[in-house]
């Protein structure tokens, strides 16, 4: 097997943030990678993305059900894919070189570079949602009465506190991996802390779980309910889809493969489902306190009776989406954009352009409309990731049999140059399974009238995605095993 020096290297292909991690410096444990993952589940999606599901007709079980399933299956690729990270210590972007060429690896290295921005964003607005309500309630200021700027559509006082929050997330950004190691071990466990509490709340305040949880679903027939929850299903897949890929840039840093295995599986599945359950309950309870259903975790929280249990709560909330935010959403673009200069973008410049290109996306549109942050935004991204999904596995256990050549990543004319240093194959193939989830995509956003048959593999878009690219680049890699 290759060892992970960086002997041989082009100054071209490397820097310190891309270079194989040292095995003296391979330090995160079993419960570094599990707290990472409740550092990072523990989120305003997670709380509410049981409501998108039930606000789409299914019931709470059914909801929890597909928020399980589809990180129980989310799980499979993320623990193939950190494999190689802890193997040979090396990042996302440089393990793709493998699969699709030195120059080639950026093409996919973009694509979940820019979901993470515009993931990255998401969070920031919810931070910065949060941040406005402490506001309001010190400052005594009614945050419903706010005048809209112009081609913006919030108001000025939003926006500061979205800058505010996206201030903090630069703080850490330039602090580096080891203030993100810290922060998400400090924050995991008061995060499932202020879950219990606030479960505990709902509890006390409905006396009981609510009506929510007596609600049946408001399908008409079977066939409504499966392709529901065949969406469903893909959206939970796809809120992940990001980190299955970008994995390595974690798990090189992991002491050996049982710790990034077992820290994923105890933590993945088990927070988003208990995170998601929260939600449900807690908003269950809102209909008997509040005479309505408050999804919203910054509405409910600003609408306690005390004003500094109020503030405690959001700050609460604020770190939570810190902590996510810093490691779902900074750590891969910021290796992504390195990738495309190492010798001119560091690790920290290249999260300060994920910071900036976040401000630009305007995040409070991607999650205006529930139907729209499912149907366009999860399941759209998920149609993209998942062929780079498939074509990494297959070409890493199947082609490859785990083996990789390192120092040979780093060569500009080494055995991943393919053809100028892209691999024909894997781009062809990554076109060939994006291909029968655009006709679906086009007709969610409106462009072409809607077909039951497109419009049901739109539905599976990451399942078909991965399935295609994986068989489609073996038998690629068959005929044209140097292209």
């Amino acid at each position: 097997m290759a060892t992970s020096s960086k002997a041989g290297t082009q100054g071209s292909l490397t820097n310190d943030d891309l270079a194989p991690v040292p095995l003296e410096k391979r330090t995160w444990t079993t419960w570094d990678i599990a707290a990472l993952w409740v550092g990072m589940a523990v989120c305003i999606p997670t709380y509410t993305m049981a409501s998108n599901l039930i606000g789409g007709g299914m019931n709470w079980w059914q909801a929890l059900l597909a928020v399980l399933l589809g990180n129980v299956i989310v799980l499979i690729p993320m623990v193939l894919n950190a494999h190689p990270g802890t193997a040979y210590g090396i990042p996302f972007p440089v393990l793709l070189r493998a699969s699709f060429g030195i120059y080639g690896a950026n093409v996919a290295a973009l694509l979940r570079g820019i979901v993470a921005c515009g993931w990255f964003g998401i969070q920031t607005w919810f931070g910065g949602a949060a941040i406005y309500s402490t506001a309001a309630l010190i400052f005594g200021f009614d945050p419903a009465a706010k005048t809209p700027i112009a081609g913006l559509g919030i108001s000025s006082g939003q926006f500061l506190c979205f800058l505010i929050f996206w201030a903090i997330n630069v703080y850490f950004i330039l602090k580096g991996m080891n203030s993100i190691k810290w922060l998400e071990k400090l924050s995991a466990p008061f995060l499932l802390l202020i879950g219990l509490v606030m479960l505990g709340w709902a509890l006390s305040a409905a006396d009981g779980f609510g009506p929510i949880l007596v609600q049946p679903s408001s399908f008409a027939t079977n066939a409504e309910a499966w392709t529901a929850f065949g969406a469903g299903l893909t959206a939970m897949v796809g809120f992940w889809a990001t980190l299955s890929l970008n994995i390595p840039d974690f798990s090189r840093y992991a002491v050996s493969q049982k710790a990034q295995i077992v820290g994923q599986a105890i933590a993945l599945p088990t927070t988003m489902a208990f995170y998601s359950f929260i939600g449900i309950v807690v908003t269950s309870a809102t209909v008997i306190v509040f005479g309505k259903a408050i999804w919203d975790p910054v509405e409910l929280i600003s609408m306690f009776g005390s004003p500094l249990i109020s503030i405690i709560a959001l700050l609460a909330l604020s770190i939570a989406t810190l902590s996510t935010n810093i490691a779902a959403n900074v750590v891969s673009p910021a290796n992504d954009f390195s990738n495309l200069a190492p010798r001119h973008i560091s690790f920290k410049m290249g999260g300060m352009i994920t910071a900036v290109i976040g401000i630009l996306m305007m995040p409070w549109k991607l999650v205006a409309d529930p139907s729209g942050y499912i149907f366009t935004w999860l399941i759209g991204y998920s149609a993209l990731l998942g062929p780079i999904g498939g074509i990494m596995i297959a070409d890493y256990y199947i082609h490859r049999r785990k083996k990789l050549d390192v120092a040979a990543l780093y060569y500009t004319h080494g055995i991943y140059r393919y053809q100028s240093g892209y691999s024909i194959v894997s781009l062809a193939t990554f076109a060939l399974a994006v291909l029968p989830n655009i006709p679906g995509f086009l007709m969610q956003i409106g462009v072409l009238d809607k077909s039951n048959f497109f419009a049901g593999l739109y539905n599976y878009a990451w399942f078909i995605g991965f399935g295609i690219a994986f068989f489609a680049y073996l038998t690629l890699r068959r005929f044209f095993p140097n292209k």
